[in-house]
């Protein structure tokens, strides 16, 4: 459905996206995870159609749209400030961006996202929950072959973000719309995409699983991606493990330095022969323990830089 084929857009020296090839399936939601400059929003502006590459092509559904305006595309972009219309109103929305406009067909998707009854609001009369799913039918209505996300939901408090984002994927799934889904939040990645892309520096490092990428990252840029990492020098590498993976029982000496929980888990800080790191233990300050690796992974230490 998507094709990115040595895609290339460049600023200021070090900032765009470098050489990016990408194939996002039909129907697939495909999750883009990296830190603010690493090139995630340039991507979507260059599949929109807002930017213009300087070198490669992208193909949407087996047609070359390089060139394109973004109205041609058959694209939906969900913006993070949502960009709703404030004298609209939400049935209003939808009507205005429907290839046919028809209100019987957008009460039913308003319906659909949660918003029944609440077709005659405008914006300004929404929560930030009910306006994100004004955003997000108001992008069904046009029919697209590809929606676009730009971090919509880094507005709301974390209980509703939690909620609202299972809703939006189960949405997706059952409409059989291709999506592409920009955040910086690992745990957001990984619970929308069926795939889940990391960049850095405007480069597209690694597209696999969330389970596969988590467990098994080829770099340390996508190691560190998912957070929960603990990075401890040896021998010229880096030692890199999760707190997860740390059980007791193992050839390395620990002290424990503090203890803290989080969401129902046990998290402590210790100190190890080669420096400190967080482990998921249940432990007490002063009590000496041996630990040992479910799964170690060394890196080179010049992949720190």
């Amino acid at each position: 459905m998507v094709s990115l084929l040595g895609l290339e857009k460049g600023f200021a020296p070090g900032q765009g996206v470098f050489g990016v090839d990408l194939e996002v399936a039909e129907g697939e939601v495909l999750a883009l995870l990296g830190p603010s400059g690493s090139g995630k929003s340039t991507l979507l502006n260059l599949v929109a159609g807002l930017l213009f590459p300087d070198r490669g092509r992208i193909l949407l559904g087996g047609r070359e749209v390089t060139r394109w305006p973004p109205e041609r595309r058959g694209v939906a972009y969900v913006f993070q400030d949502l960009g709703l219309w404030p004298h609209l109103t939400a049935l209003e929305h939808l009507l205005l961006v429907m290839p046919r406009p028809d209100p019987k067909e957008a009460l039913g998707l308003l319906e659909r996202v949660g918003l029944g009854g609440l077709e005659g609001r405008k914006p300004q009369e929404l929560s930030g929950g009910q306006r994100q799913r004004v955003a997000l039918a108001r992008a069904l209505a046009r029919r697209p072959q590809v929606i676009l996300m730009d971090e919509p939901y880094s507005a709301l408090d974390p209980v509703l973000r939690e909620r609202l984002r299972l809703e939006v994927r189960a949405l997706l799934k059952e409409t059989g719309v291709t999506a592409i889904h920009v955040t910086h939040d690992p745990e957001e990645a990984m619970l929308l995409g069926d795939r889940v892309g990391v960049m850095s520096k405007g480069r597209l490092l690694e597209v696999d699983t969330p389970r596969r990428l988590y467990r098994e990252p080829r770099t340390l840029a996508a190691f560190l991606a998912f957070g929960r990492a603990n990075l401890l020098p040896e021998d010229g590498h880096l030692l890199a493990f999760r707190y997860e993976e740390v059980h007791l029982g193992g050839p390395l000496e620990a002290l424990v330095l503090e203890r803290r929980e989080v969401r129902g888990e046990v998290l402590c800080r210790v100190r190890l022969p080669q420096g400190e790191a967080w482990v998921r233990l249940e432990g007490s300050p002063g009590e000496r323990v041996r630990l040992g690796l479910a799964q170690m992974r060394r890196f080179p230490m010049e992949e720190l830089s």
